[in-house]
């Protein structure tokens, strides 16, 4: 007798229960600890968004005392009234007084930015330096504040680390708990920075985590909300920009000069970017040249920024005076080229000198002359076909940031929500794929990445690059002893013939000699208080791969969970 059929509608009801059960389950172990977590990330998020905001309020009062203006949104029209002396005079003694912050609080006289807080996420389970981080924040607070021309996002990104690390250390987070409170602190900032949240959380997520994890997103979105809400309670709902001319795009025949656009920017942008890196090459040749102190370099590069700012005030601080003015197109071609470039060499000269603060801000400013100075050319070459020329000024400050950034989507949304005008998108979407997809190719993927990649420190390739560099010798060789051991004698023959590893020497380190010397393991050694060297393991090729094997293996789950 044959077996009756199976009803397909009892299995697909079957099969629910089964679902609907281990669901419960699922939300009965683990529940608890998932909305613990959330709230963690509530109060990261909340602490976070009032260092922001903090952090901005300080600079605008500091300002206001020291150049003696109301508002400092026209900080630079005020300026250009005050006497030269006291323009002059504030970067310097304002980069004296970083200098001694530096000196005295951090090991290396180095101010912690966006760079230190992607290094924490992937070498050190999302901690961040904390006593060099406090440091770096007034340092910044001094530098915005006294004529330093930078961006007030890079020391509020760490600092939202800084907040993070304690937490973690509290709590005794592993590392992707870790690396997860990490990017809530950050979104947080970046949100109540800009009153950007969706930007903010993207920005945790491309430019820090460097992943799109589904198990961080929740959280994330949590704090940057959490932080646009303290941004909104002090400073109202409102966007930092407004587009007072109409954004009229006439699409199909427009396009390809906002393509032109995104090239142009991109190498803008690599300029930008470069001129940072030879402005530090140049301050530390001549600083060692002169054997100048290491807390007067900042002083010496506020005495440069004085100098420009007597006669082009607009350098100072973030420049949100003059991007206003290149947003609304009330800025001539011959200024806009002028103080764009003017712009990028304080920008080189405040980085050169390890004065505070962000490249992020003064991206958006060079962006915007860079976007209206082609946009005047364009509208007045084809005036039949061209829209407004303040929507090139909008595409051109999201191209250059979003190249700076290596972040495309988080630029290209924090445009979005600095402006509250979404008809922009299309042009600013163009602009900013062909200006990252140029400029990536010519750096390292990002001024963040290549800023790393300078200290040795190989995280744009990935993790299959870096992780080797987080593995220990001595983490994993067999010890002495061990009946895995090679031949005792065959090892000091090695040894002699120079063919061993040091026990705290990286993997990265380790992985060449076994390529070049073609050998199936390495004694690993250590040096006594003799300096002469004491065997205490031995390195497998093995060993090593799967060690490799496993930390990638790891990195991956991470990613995709």
């Amino acid at each position: 007798m044959a077996a009756p059929k199976p009803n397909p509608v009892s299995e697909q009801v079957l099969q629910v229960i089964k679902t609907c059960q281990a669901g419960w389950t699922v939300l009965r172990r683990r529940g608890p600890s998932q909305i613990q977590f959330w709230f963690i990330a509530l109060a990261i998020g909340i602490a976070a968004g009032f260092a922001a905001v903090f952090f901005r309020k300080g600079i605008n009062s500091l300002q206001a005392a020291l150049y003696g203006t109301e508002d400092v949104h026209f900080l630079h029209s005020f300026a250009a009234s005050l006497p030269w002396y006291w323009i002059l005079c504030l970067p310097i003694a304002g980069g004296l007084i970083v200098g001694l912050i530096l000196h005295f609080f951090t090991p290396d006289g180095r101010v912690r930015s966006v760079a230190d807080v992607i290094e924490g996420a992937a070498l050190s389970d999302g901690r961040v330096e904390r006593r060099a981080g406090v440091a770096s924040m007034f340092a910044s607070l001094i530098t915005l504040s006294s004529g330093g021309s930078s961006g007030r996002e890079g020391p509020v990104v760490h600092m939202a680390g800084v907040i993070s690390t304690n937490v973690c250390r509290y709590i005794h987070a592993d590392g992707i708990t870790g690396r997860d409170l990490l990017g809530c602190a950050v979104a947080a900032a970046v949100s109540a920075s800009f009153n950007a949240p969706i930007a903010g959380a993207l920005f945790a997520l491309e430019v820090v985590l460097r992943h799109f994890a589904v198990h961080a997103f929740a959280p994330i979105v949590i704090a940057s909300v959490a932080g646009t809400v303290i941004n909104r309670i002090e400073f109202g709902d409102v966007t930092e920009f407004v587009l007072n001319t109409p954004g009229a795009l006439q699409f199909y025949v427009e396009l390809p000069a906002f393509l032109i656009l995104g090239l142009i920017c991109g190498l803008v942008a690599v300029l930008v970017m470069h001129s940072v890196f030879w402005a530090e090459d140049v301050g530390t040749r001549i600083q060692t040249a002169i054997s100048l102190p290491r807390w007067l370099r900042p002083a010496a590069s506020g005495a440069l920024l004085g100098v420009m700012a007597i006669w082009f005030p607009h350098i100072i601080g973030v420049g949100y005076e003059t991007t206003y003015r290149a947003l609304s197109g009330s800025l001539l071609l011959d200024q806009a080229i002028i103080y764009a470039m003017l712009k990028a060499a304080a920008l080189a000269i405040t980085f050169g000198g390890r004065m505070g603060g962000g490249i992020f801000s003064p991206s958006l400013m060079i962006g915007a002359l860079t976007g209206l100075a082609f946009g005047l050319i364009a509208t007045a070459t084809l005036p039949d076909v061209s829209g407004t020329h303040t929507l090139y000024a909008f595409a051109g400050m999201g191209a250059v940031a979003a190249a700076v950034l290596g972040a495309p989507i988080s630029t290209t949304l924090i445009v979005f929500e600095l402006s509250g005008d979404w008809q922009i998108g299309l042009a600013v979407m163009v602009s900013v794929s062909m200006s990252t997809a140029l400029a990536s190719r010519i750096v390292d993927r990002s001024f963040f990445l290549t800023q790393l990649e300078r200290r040795g420190i190989h995280l744009a390739a990935g993790p299959q690059a870096y992780l080797l560099a987080q593995l220990r010798a001595g983490s994993v060789m067999r010890p002495t002893g061990d009946r895995r051991s090679p031949d005792p004698d065959a090892c000091a023959r090695m040894i002699e013939e120079h063919l061993y590893v040091e026990g705290s020497a990286s993997l990265e380190a380790a992985m060449p000699i076994f390529d070049s010397a073609e050998v199936a393991f390495l004694p690993v050694v250590t040096r006594n208080r003799e300096g002469e060297l004491e065997q205490i393991g031995a390195l497998f090729h093995i060993d090593a791969l799967k060690a490799y094997n496993r930390a990638l293996a790891a990195t991956a789950a991470e990613e995709h969970s």
